[in-house]
């Protein structure tokens, strides 16, 4: 019995030639909390300080994007971590995008927080 050839079918990229889209919204509440490891909770409160803003489907779900959760775990490490309290946070993680910007480098101790894909 002879089988025919295989056809190699290529499928566009949903990623930009650049890398990955970080601001796709594609991670459930439930999710976004797991890879975390915090309460749902947590990230709703954080959403009422307006510390992020999930992007919303028709239905009224949120969804959270790479960037999204890349900034959830700078403020994770600040208030974990180092021990700053949500007002701390807002204020550090604008000083550190501002430092960036300048081209001066990030004080010794926050050296390990990227602040260069977030949106502050």
């Amino acid at each position: 019995m002879k089988t025919k050839p295989r056809e190699v079918v290529t499928l566009p990229s949903s990623a930009p030639p650049d890398g990955p889209n970080l601001d796709r919204p594609i991670y459930t509440l439930s999710v976004a909390s797991e890879i975390l490891e915090t309460h749902p909770r947590t990230l709703m409160m954080y959403e009422h300080l307006n510390m992020i803003k999930p992007k919303r489907t028709v239905t009224n779900r949120r969804r959270y994007s790479q960037r999204d959760l890349m900034k959830l775990q700078a403020i994770q490490t600040l208030t974990r971590k180092h021990g700053v309290n949500l007002a701390g946070v807002r204020y550090i993680l604008a000083l550190m995008k501002r430092l960036q910007e300048v081209g001066i480098e990030s004080p010794d101790g926050l050296r390990d927080l990227d602040v260069s894909l977030l949106d502050v």
